[in-house]
């Protein structure tokens, strides 16, 4: 099969499209013929330093298609059966191995490329907002790279949960402006404001009561002194690149509170696994918008990668085999 590989970490340079070995079916697990890759944030932090599990090394978490091979222990799913998947890697393929664990049956019609950027992107906003920030309905969300995918979604599912204000950040105006019809009450632009100031002068010096925060280094300090009293940061990634060093002792005082998030952890129990089939059926039935910025073909990955790192994307970037 045909896929993205790279031999060594670094920039989008080291993607090369090659053919490599067709995975190999599991008995808990399905193949799927791969018909859209949605790039994640942590796809490119991976590419550029995390361990090469396989060499050549095939990136990715996660891929929609056709299941293609079940194997003999999987009763829940049958061939021919459109799914989004994830996994550790691999995504950035032809076809790819799974767990059946890690599918999710995509309702007919819906649109595959949509489909296969919700389950991380998604997932991991509905539990920065709610399973770890337990945001309630009234409550002053601000959302850090509001235009990234888990932006986009946080966005949507804070609107959908009755928050009072969703504030977000990204590089641009023209970048904010499309986040607009998404629910964006106010943006920050943080090239050109303080981001902390900007929300006090928002919210009349109250501050933020849950920040989701995928951007990390210096821009966590910038949410944690967003914070309102008794305010919750969930800080999911690092975007940003860069070291995270903090003072958190301004958190004490405000009764304020840090969540480190990671969906990974969890993706396997009932919990999470309803969670995003209930944010996919929810997607198809048109009561979330999966905002998809452009589709690069496979063979083009590394353009893709590069276009990500721009910071130049609104929503998910694509790949198509």
């Amino acid at each position: 099969m045909k896929a993205a590989v790279y031999y060594e970490n670094g920039g989008p340079e080291v993607l090369k499209y090659e053919d490599v070995p067709d995975p190999q079916l599991h008995p808990k697990g399905v193949i799927i013929k791969v018909e859209a890759i949605a790039i994640e944030g942590g796809d490119t932090l991976n590419r550029w330093r995390g361990p090469l599990m396989t060499n050549p090394h095939v990136v990715g978490y996660q891929a929609a298609g056709e299941i293609i091979a079940v194997g003999e222990e999987v009763t829940h799913l049958k061939v021919g059966q459109k799914v989004a998947t994830v996994n550790n890697w691999g995504s950035h393929a032809a076809l790819r191995s799974v767990p059946a664990r890690n599918c999710w049956p995509v309702p007919d019609g819906y649109d595959i490329a949509k489909a296969a950027a919700i389950p991380v992107t998604f997932g991991t906003a509905h539990d920065c907002l709610f399973e770890y920030g337990r945001m309630k309905a009234g409550e002053v969300v601000l959302v850090q790279a509001g235009a990234s995918g888990v932006g986009v979604a946080a966005i949507q599912l804070a609107r959908r949960a009755g928050a009072s204000m969703i504030l977000a950040t990204a590089s641009s105006d023209e970048r904010l402006e499309k986040l607009k019809p998404l629910g964006l009450t106010h943006g920050i632009n943080y090239s050109t404001h303080d981001v902390a100031t900007e929300v006090m002068r928002l919210t009349d010096k109250k501050g933020a009561n849950v920040i989701v925060d995928s951007v990390g280094g210096p821009t966590l300090q910038g949410s944690i002194n967003s914070l309102a009293y008794r305010g919750r940061v969930s800080m999911v990634g690092a975007a940003g690149r860069e070291p995270m060093v903090v003072d958190v002792g301004s958190m004490m005082g405000g009764n304020r509170s840090l969540s480190g998030v990671f969906l990974g952890a969890e993706i396997m129990t009932d919990r999470v696994h309803d969670m995003i089939q209930g944010l996919i059926d929810d997607a198809a039935k048109g009561e979330l918008e999966v905002v998809i910025d452009r589709k690069f073909p496979l063979a083009e990955a590394a353009d893709a990668h590069a276009y990500i790192e721009s910071r130049a994307a609104v929503g998910r970037v694509v790949l198509v085999p």
